[in-house]
């Protein structure tokens, strides 16, 4: 199967971190860019349903009537998930943020946190976004607040970065002691290079 922005696995275990993870692997000169168009950054945003398809169809339609503030919208997600990036990497790391990644993300906190309201429901009270199906930057609105929500709040102990291809992911193992963002991929290519230059060695 074909992996690109509308059904990449999502192991991070929080938005925000997702919302990170949609490149791979971390590290190389030429990573997989699964968001390379304002497109597949709506394809990502419906497939963690943070759109729905009513919205998605309203935004793409938005897009190509107004194609440079897509791609506007478009750098702006990519600055935002690079920052983003940097700021959980340097928490598992031990070290402080870099301030212009902070800065990155509290510039986007004021138009995100505008839009959210409290909505009545049959069985209580919940978070909502008002109105903004056509604003081109919604989708990004409730991964600022998951990021903000992370920082603050955590469990920032459990945030991990895979020893394979470098995504992050919350370790929600009763010991902490995961590796990797899943085992049966990143934990088996890892387990065949081992096998392989034990058997390269051996043969040599």
């Amino acid at each position: 199967m074909t992996v690109h922005a509308g059904n990449l696995a999502l192991l991070g275990g929080e938005l925000c971190l997702d919302f990170a993870n949609t490149i791979e692997p971390r590290g190389v000169a030429q990573p997989q860019e699964f968001l390379a168009t304002y497109s597949d950054l709506v394809a990502w945003s419906r497939h963690v349903a943070v759109l729905t398809d009513k919205q998605a169809e309203c935004l793409l339609r938005q897009a190509a009537a107004h194609r440079a503030k897509a791609e506007a919208v478009h750098r702006r997600a990519i600055a935002l998930r690079e920052a983003l990036y940097r700021v959980f990497l340097s928490i598992i790391k031990g070290r402080p943020a870099e301030a212009r990644d902070l800065e990155q993300l509290n510039a986007a906190l004021p138009p995100a946190l505008a839009r959210l309201r409290i909505v009545s429901l049959r069985e209580g009270f919940a978070w909502d976004w008002r109105d903004g199906d056509g604003d081109l930057d919604r989708m990004l609105w409730p991964i600022v607040r998951s990021a903000a929500e992370l920082l603050t709040a955590g469990p920032l102990d459990r945030l991990k970065q895979c020893a394979g291809c470098g995504w992050l992911f919350l370790d929600g193992s009763r010991n902490q002691t995961r590796r990797w963002c899943d085992m049966r991929v990143c934990g088996n290519r890892a387990k065949a290079r081992r096998y392989y230059e034990r058997q390269r060695k051996g043969g040599g």
